[in-house]
């Protein structure tokens, strides 16, 4: 039962990431695809923006695809709670924590599960265990987590002190 678990709980956060970057990838489901996302990065203040959007992009897609098949855990978790802390740090810890004001509740949520899944792995309905594959542990998780954390704070030590007059709409 354990495994039905956490393949339940994979597909559920790995798929919504990996829509959710679809979304800035392809510009489905009423996303704004990759140029109109890389002007949004550019008004989050994050420079140079159209690669940040990229890494974004592919961290919420790529990510969300590896936790959603169980392949190469933990990364596709790491990229996720990657994604979501910059997501907090930009757009919604200022808005506080109820989603319903545009704070970071959702986004909490999605780290604690992607988190959880990080550290107990993707479980036996996986590609990881399909294919046999099993990443050094727990290297891999602190590896990983080192790597998060110094594309965290790059990410937010890119942003411009105050927002570009030129990319404002009037």
């Amino acid at each position: 039962m354990t495994a039905l678990g956490l393949l339940i709980l994979r597909l559920g956060i790995g798929l919504i990431l990996a829509a959710h970057g679809a979304q800035k990838l392809f510009g489905v489901w009423g996303g704004p695809g990759m140029a109109k996302w890389a002007q949004s990065v550019q008004r989050l203040r994050i420079r140079p923006a159209t690669p940040w959007a990229w890494v974004a992009a592919l961290s919420e897609f790529g990510g969300g695809l590896l936790l959603a098949f169980g392949l190469l855990s933990p990364l596709g978790s790491l990229a996720i709670i990657g994604a979501m802390l910059v997501a907090i740090a930009t757009v919604h810890l200022a808005k506080g924590f109820w989603v319903s004001k545009g704070g970071f509740e959702f986004n909490l949520s999605l780290i604690a599960g992607a988190a959880a899944l990080a550290f107990t792995g993707p479980g036996s309905y996986s590609l990881d265990k399909a294919l046999g594959i099993h990443l050094p542990e727990p290297v891999s998780l602190i590896v990983g987590t080192i790597a998060l954390i110094v594309g965290v704070t790059v990410t937010l030590a890119s942003r411009s002190p105050q927002a570009d007059t030129k990319t404002q709409t009037a």
